[in-house]
């Protein structure tokens, strides 16, 4: 377990009716913050859970720091059970289809009348409007929101490398949630905060709409894009391995033509600027790539950091566990995977990208099995062993 960092959540209770990555991650910000967040699933577990492929990360990377419950939602006992948790809660968080909590009497019109103290946090594809009837996933937000294009080449749209807008959608749920609870402690009262998949995506694309709105020409996809720099590229060099560097002013073209040795190229008047270089780039670019394609990458990283110049290997996720500054820096924690083949298993997580106090935020509660901690929130409500047997009995709890 990685040590105590400041904890300025402790004390908050967060009851999320979560699946998938949005929701999660949004009660993952609040549990590392220190809230006590107590994930309610179905007595199954969440599908998550079982997931392989590019979704066999996802439990353990947006479940930490949480406890788990098994709840039969569709059972009135069962609903009746999650709205007595729901009661004793400072936050609820969801991400499930609109009406589908009104249905169990779990939104907030219906909670906030017994807790009118609730922050009430939810996780949309889009928020109300023409579109929220439709079933939004990652991928449909990125296609119909700019992302796709913006990242594939020409014709060719292509989604991002990873759930950007699913992640960043429960961040931006949880900083809503955060100032929710700034102005309860003014009003002492809560409210209903929303977040969205698509409304998230076309935030990330405001930088080339207004591209488009201040120079009239349209973005173009970033791997045809009008680069505002000469050299900022990937070159393949030795054995095929790949690097990209870049030179971002004049001052660096010029200490980046002394480190590698590319004085013909520094002495072109033509390419004096950047500018300049831009008229030039498919030649710059070749000219460059045909003198240092002997060199392997290390041999090319070592010359660049060594001149304070950019750069970067390419490299694979899993080539992360091994990353010297995240090792050193304690940016990877202990996490033990709770589900599947490998349940049991120690492996290495990453942590949020920030510091208070001088600490990272850590792990301090695994990926919780599922129904892991029903016996002790149920007896904290005043339910009695008997009760608890008998509900298990029934497969209402898990």
């Amino acid at each position: 377990m990685s040590g105590q960092a400041a904890q300025p959540l402790q004390g908050l209770r967060v009851v999320e009716f979560t699946h998938m990555v949005m929701g999660p991650t949004c009660g993952m910000v609040l549990a590392d913050l220190g809230a006590e967040v107590i994930k309610i699933e179905p007595v199954a577990g969440e599908h998550s859970r079982r997931l392989m492929g590019a979704g066999a990360g996802f439990f353990p990377m947006f479940n930490r720091n949480k406890k788990s419950i098994g709840i039969d939602l569709h059972t009135e006992d069962g609903a009746e059970t999650a709205r007595q948790l729901t009661a004793t809660a400072d936050v609820v968080a969801e991400n499930f289809k609109p009406g589908t909590m009104a249905k169990y009497g779990l939104d907030y019109a219906a909670l906030s009348q017994v807790n009118p103290r609730l922050i009430y946090a939810s996780h949309k594809g889009f928020l109300p409007g023409p579109y929220d009837h439709r079933t939004a996933l990652d991928e449909v937000v990125q296609m119909m929101g700019g992302l796709a294009y913006m990242t594939g080449r020409p014709g060719d749209p292509l989604r991002a490398g990873t759930s950007v807008n699913d992640i960043m959608g429960g961040l931006f749920g949880a900083i809503a949630v955060l100032g929710a609870l700034i102005q309860r402690g003014i009003t002492g009262r809560g409210m209903e905060i929303q977040s969205a998949l698509y409304e998230n995506n076309v935030f990330l694309m405001g930088q080339h709409m207004l591209q488009y709105a201040v120079t009239g020409k349209h973005p173009a996809p970033m791997p045809a894009r009008d680069n505002p720099w000469a050299v900022y590229d990937v070159f393949t060099v030795k054995d095929g391995e790949q690097i990209f560097l870049a030179a971002v002013s004049d001052a660096q073209w010029r200490v980046f033509c002394d480190a590698l040795g590319l004085d013909a190229l520094k002495a072109e008047p033509a390419l004096a600027t950047n500018n300049q270089r831009i008229a030039h780039r498919p030649r710059l670019l070749r000219s460059i790539g045909e003198h240092i394609g002997e060199r392997s990458a290390a041999e090319l990283a070592a010359i660049m950091e060594k001149a304070g110049l950019p750069f970067a290997p390419i490299r694979k996720p899993e080539d992360l566990y091994d990353d010297e500054h995240l090792l050193a820096t304690g940016g990877l924690a202990d996490l033990r995977l709770s589900d599947g083949p490998q349940a049991g298993k120690t492996v290495k997580t990453t942590l949020f990208p920030f510091t208070m106090e001088g600490r990272r935020l850590g792990v301090r509660l695994d990926p919780p099995r599922i129904g892991e901690h029903t016996d002790e929130l149920l007896q904290s409500l005043g339910f009695t062993t008997d009760a608890i047997t008998d509900l298990r009995a029934r497969s209402i709890v898990a």
